[in-house]
């Protein structure tokens, strides 16, 4: 459990929830070949780690802390959030994929 005066979790070997969020999020794009089912899953993680990341980086800053995990969290978020959210326009701008009917 995090302590009272450690809101963002930036103990020493502990890895930050945005970079574990946003790492998933991307992993999900390299590790499945299954786009259809990833998109689903990636989306949520995405969004969660960027939310997870602005709070832990304002955390870092208002306690003068090094500020890159929260960065990297939030660098992995939004590739995967941009990856699921440009496949997903994808799929609706080509209503011929067999997916779709």
């Amino acid at each position: 459990m995090t302590p009272v005066d450690d809101p963002a979790g930036e103990r020493p070997g502990r890895m930050s929830l945005a970079v574990a969020f946003g790492g998933a999020s991307v992993a999900f794009w390299f590790c499945c070949p299954f786009w259809m089912l990833v998109w689903l899953l990636a989306l949520p993680l995405g969004l969660t780690g960027l939310v997870r990341g602005c709070i832990e980086y304002r955390a870092a800053s208002r306690r003068g802390t090094s500020r890159a995990r929260p960065l990297v969290g939030l660098v992995l978020s939004f590739v995967g959030t941009s990856a699921a959210v440009a496949y997903l326009i994808f799929l609706l701008t080509h209503p011929d994929l067999p997916i779709q009917g």
